[in-house]
């Protein structure tokens, strides 16, 4: 992903935001919409340095804490932590390969699905812990294919 200028790219990102907020909140679909803060988020890092998107991933956390005030700090940590996490991990997942962003956007919700769980390990607030071995990669098999496609819209836009 490196056609496009940098406020081209920032567009498409606050696009990708917005529409996780449209489809979570403004429509109501909750689990079913993917989570496209992730996939921002993790997306921006790959062109930014580790603080800079250890940043992005804490103020989006804070967002999106926003509309769900019962996992507020778990949610912007975990972002924080993959946001840092997403922009270190630039060189050792170097080229366009498809392949290697899907295994990338699906590595990184996974992640995001396992730090959330262990921040709010509370049975009351994680849930059981078959959601994560068994929900989790169903959600971040649909986040890298959502993913997969917003890259090539960006692609054919930019």
């Amino acid at each position: 992903m490196t056609e496009g200028t940098r406020w081209q790219f920032v567009g498409f990102i606050a696009v990708l935001v917005i529409l996780y907020f449209l489809l979570r909140v403004g429509l109501g679909l909750g689990a079913l919409a993917p989570d496209l803060l992730v996939v921002a988020l993790l997306l921006g890092a790959r062109r930014m340095r580790a603080g800079w998107a250890a940043g992005l991933g804490f103020a989006l956390g804070l967002l999106d804490g926003a509309a769900h005030p019962q996992t507020m700090g778990a949610g912007a940590v975990a972002l924080c932590i993959l946001g840092y996490a997403g922009a270190r991990s630039r060189e050792a997942l170097a080229g366009d390969s498809p392949l290697l962003l899907a295994l990338y956007l699906f590595a990184g919700k996974w992640l995001y699905d396992l730090i959330v769980y262990l921040l709010l390990i509370k049975p009351h607030l994680a849930g059981p812990l078959s959601t994560l071995v068994l929900g989790s990669p169903l959600a971040a098999a649909y986040a890298a294919a959502v993913g997969l496609a917003a890259a090539a819209a960006y692609r054919a836009v930019a």
